[in-house]
């Protein structure tokens, strides 16, 4: 029942409706170990930008799609000197073969103990099922939250980042 109750939650994606206030705000620090078992923090991605999205579990169907269209789109990411990284509730070892399955070029971090879901805020659940909002954040060079997506389309989210993080570095440089 509990695996029915979070497919179907993972299914129906819901997000925050109220104003984040997370905009301007200093990003909240992390360490977890990605799919190959490396222990990441926010440190690392320290004069990059960084797309920190938030999602609910590996190998669902919105989940599915948002990481391969981020690993379609991953070159053009990278040409605007910023870097992706997925969170969910899901181990190591399980990031370890969504990765794989679907040759994810960018870290997929694994939040077992809920403490990066729970410092952003992304943290929900229904009864006794928990996970990670489907949400992301576009942090700057810096280490600063200069955008908040918290309504996500997993089919356009990745062309709508690319079109952020534009506007965001051409609002910079003007």
């Amino acid at each position: 029942m509990k695996q029915f109750l979070l497919a179907l939650l993972v299914t129906f994606s819901f997000s925050a409706t109220a104003e984040s206030g997370w905009v301007g705000a200093l990003a909240p620090d992390f360490k977890l170990q990605d799919q190959n078992e490396e222990w990441r923090s926010l440190e690392d991605y320290k004069g990059q930008w960084l797309v920190l999205y938030f999602y609910p579990k590996d190998d669902t169907p919105g989940c599915t799609t948002e990481a391969k269209n981020f690993r379609d789109g991953y070159k053009d990411i990278k040409a605007l000197n910023a870097e992706v990284v997925g969170i969910s509730l899901d181990d190591v070892e399980s990031h370890k073969s969504f990765a794989e399955i679907h040759d994810l070029p960018f870290s997929l971090l694994a939040d077992v103990d809920k403490e990066a879901a729970t410092a952003y805020d992304v943290l929900g659940g229904f009864g006794p099922v928990e996970y990670a909002k489907r949400q992301t954040f576009v942090i700057d060079p810096n280490g600063n939250i200069v955008y908040h997506y918290d309504d996500v389309e997993p089919d356009t989210h990745m062309t709508d980042v690319v079109a952020k993080l534009k506007e965001l570095q051409k609002g910079l440089a003007e």
